[in-house]
């Protein structure tokens, strides 16, 4: 559904020199994923957003959306999106925000009213229809921001800090939201700062930083190059003893030793070779990197600084 082919994006300071946001990005999203975006403050993924959208165009290397030009597709299908800082008239009541947005989607007067009153429902904001947009709390208001994004029923969706100011409960509901959204022919991405949410909600997350793609994670906890996790083995006899067949293997107690994160495939090797060696496994339990493991370690940070 969504492709980027070596896209790099660079602007121009007031020095006359080139910045780069965006370096040699490339990346497949296809219909019916979640995937998220992480990384830093200025690693690019608004950058890398704006041109989904069609707003910016890439200083080097191709975009497309269902094979056509992000901005071509936008004008002919639509994209729901949520930006990070929504704008709207103060003065507005929320009501008519939504209608008046529908209507600017494509929606005609009719349609326009009752998907307004649809999305209220749905983001529960019905109370507050009648109130200017400058009466509402932040969480409210950013509830008023996913209903505008789910105005129409489109193929790719775009959500950038979804749970910004938004409290625990409606936090969890934002995820039943995006349960709902998921179709086979739906993309959705996400960009937040919350590795938490990005765990529970995506598929993969791509992590960014200095511009560049520097880890995708698959939320099961095998990243893209395979790494399957470590894993803690129990013998029946000392560990000491075992770490000699396990290679790279860390004593964690009399009878456990801790292997380093290997693939599958390479954990069986490891294992067929101290069962050849006479080690009497009693137990193995995988241990999933975390996303916010891998991601400290993508953009050269300490778990304790992520936290």
């Amino acid at each position: 559904m969504i492709t980027l082919r070596g896209v790099s994006k660079s602007y121009r300071s007031l020095l006359g020199g080139r910045v780069p946001a965006v370096a040699d990005v490339t990346l497949d999203v296809a219909a019916g994923e979640v995937v998220g975006i992480a990384g830093p403050n200025g690693a690019g993924k608004t950058t890398i957003l704006a041109m989904l959208l069609g707003f910016l165009h890439p200083t080097a290397g191709e975009l497309a959306i269902a094979g056509m030009r992000p901005r071509a597709y936008v004008e002919q299908h639509g994209i729901a999106f949520l930006p990070e800082l929504m704008a709207l008239p103060k003065a507005w009541r929320v009501e008519d925000a939504l209608r008046r947005l529908a209507l600017l989607a494509g929606l005609a007067p009719g349609r326009a009213r009752e998907e307004a009153a649809r999305v209220m429902a749905m983001l529960e904001i019905g109370e507050h229809a009648r109130k200017r947009v400058k009466a509402l709390s932040k969480g409210n208001f950013q509830r008023v921001g996913i209903a505008q994004a789910l105005l129409r029923d489109c193929s790719v969706a775009i959500f950038d800090e979804p749970t910004h100011g938004l409290d625990p409960v409606w936090t969890m509901r934002f995820r039943g939201i995006v349960r709902a959204l998921r179709k086979p022919d739906r993309t959705i991405l996400v960009a937040s700062h919350n590795l938490d949410e990005l765990d529970r909600l995506c598929d993969r997350v791509v992590i960014l930083d200095h511009g560049r793609i520097q880890r995708i994670v698959n939320v099961g906890g095998a990243s893209r190059d395979g790494g399957a996790g470590a894993f803690r083995v129990r013998v029946a006899g000392d560990a000491v003893v075992a770490c000699r067949s396990f290679t790279g293997a860390t004593v964690l107690g009399a009878h456990e030793v801790e292997l380093p994160p290997l693939s599958v495939e390479e954990f069986n090797t490891l294992l067929a070779r101290a069962l050849a060696d006479g080690v009497q496994v009693t137990g193995v339990t995988p241990r999933a990197r975390t996303l916010e493991t891998e991601y400290a370690e993508a953009v050269g940070a300490s778990p304790a600084d992520v936290a």
